[in-house]
This record gives structure tokens, C-alpha cells and sequence, in this order.
């Protein structure tokens, strides 16, 4: 059974409560692997600013917390989000950890991949890969780990006034 859109799906929140992605339909969605330990964590600093110039306009960012690269995010969810909080001011919702690749891969990831292969093909390459969901639940684009947040914002602006 094929998944219809993102908002089918479900994940476990930071406090491992299972939470649908259902609660996001109508929004405008953009899903990253973060890591508090990896060259491309300051992203955090930009991924807060996107979120704070978007949220009131119907725009969140889901951050799925991962250790699958270098085991550079090896904290518990709790030291995660207070890692996030004191040195980037993060306000958007960080879930439980998981794996992006692999026999154990999180659904979400697996629905992601399948909409949007990257040169890799289906894998996540590393830390800070990001999908940007529309409205309807689907996939518009994924952004290799180098791109930076502020370089998202027109094509958030996009899917927000579609």
C-alpha cells in the first residue's frame, strides 16, 4: 500500500509519543535530518530564522534528530533540545531520533526518499538533507545538506501563496 501524501504518515515526538503528521495538514512542511555535533549544525541559526519569518503564515520545520553520520548527534533527545534552545534559540518541533537509511529507517524518511531522489538515489547523503512539503502533503523539493535555509525562503514563499 502506497502512502498518498506526508500528512498519512506518522512519527514519535521528542517525549516518544506518537504524533500524526495529520496535525501539519494545510501548512507548508519542511523535514531535516539535524545533528548537534556535524559542520553544518550552525544551519540551526538560519533553519530558527525561516522558521520565525514563515510560522504565522502557515509554515513549520520538523527536525528528526539522527546519529547515522559520523555519530554526530549522539545526545538524548532532552540534551538534544536543550543543546538546540541554548545556542540557536530553536522554537520548531525536534522529534525522537531515528534513522534515515537502512533496515531500520524511520517511515517518514522511507515516503520522503521515494518522492525525491537525489545523485545518491534514494539515500540521505549526510546531516541537514531537507525536504520541502506543499500543502497537499507532497513532495516539492530536496535540498542537499549545503544548501543553506535562507536559499529556501522563495520557494517557501512559493508554496505558501499556492
Amino acid at each position: 500500500m502506497s502512502t498518498p501524501n506526508f500528512f498519512a504518515l506518522s512519527a514519535k515526538d521528542k517525549t516518544h509519543k506518537e504524533i500524526s503528521m495529520k496535525e501539519f495538514e494545510g501548512k507548508v512542511v519542511l523535514v531535516v535530518n539535524v545533528a548537534s555535533k556535524c559542520g553544518f549544525t550552525k544551519q540551526y541559526a538560519g533553519l530558527e530564522e525561516l522558521y520565525k519569518k514563515y510560522k504565522d503564515q502557515g509554515f513549520v520545520i520538523i527536525g528528526f534528530p539522527c546519529n547515522q553520520f559520523g555519530g554526530q548527534e549522539p545526545g538524548s533527545n532532552e540534551e538534544i533540545e536543550s543543546f538546540c534552545q541554548l545556542n540557536f534559540g530553536v522554537t520548531f518541533p525536534l522529534m525522537d531520533k531515528i534513522d534515515v537509511n537502512g533496515d531500520k529507517e524511520d517511515p517518514v524518511y522511507t515516503y520522503l526518499k521515494a518522492q525525491k531522489k537525489s545523485l545518491m538515489m534514494s539515500r540521505i547523503k549526510w546531516n541537514f538533507e531537507k525536504f520541502l512539503i506543499g500543502k497537499d502533503g507532497l513532495v516539492v523539493e530536496r535540498y542537499a545538506s549545503t544548501t543553506t535555509p535562507d536559499s529556501i525562503a522563495k520557494d517557501v514563499e512559493k508554496c505558501i501563496a499556492a
